[in-house]
């Protein structure tokens, strides 16, 4: 019996999702660091493209904006660890995207920022 409740501790941890989820109202703040390059209106393209509904969508498939040809050729669909790994290092990544930013360093703040992306919708 008493190996039972280490087991069951194990189990529980195992079961745990290994973040949690971010803060989307502090992710519109730290977003303020993306908005030079990016809008979140849909159709509105700036030096990057708009982020608006990017969660689910494929890498380079924005209307109306010249994408890098490492972009094009990513072919990645920008889910949560997709975005989370890209805001760690973009360039990692995708080697030879045109994101000149170099990454959000704090684990909170880029799990807040997806946190924020996931509602643009």
């Amino acid at each position: 019996m008493k190996h039972l409740i280490p087991l069951a501790a194990l189990a529980l941890l195992v079961a745990l999702p290994a973040r949690a989820d971010g803060d989307p109202e502090a992710g519109k703040k730290i977003f303020g660091k993306c908005a030079a390059c990016h809008a979140v209106e849909a159709g509105k393209n700036k030096i990057g493209p708009t982020l608006h509904a990017i969660v689910g969508r494929t890498s380079a498939s924005g209307e109306g904006f010249a994408y890098s040809d490492a972009m094009k050729a990513a072919k990645k669909t920008w889910d949560e660890p997709t975005l989370l790994a890209y805001l760690t290092e973009p360039k990692a990544v995708v080697p030879g995207t045109k994101m000149v930013f170099p990454a959000l360093k704090e684990a909170k703040e880029r799990d807040d920022v997806v946190a924020y992306l996931k509602t643009l919708r």
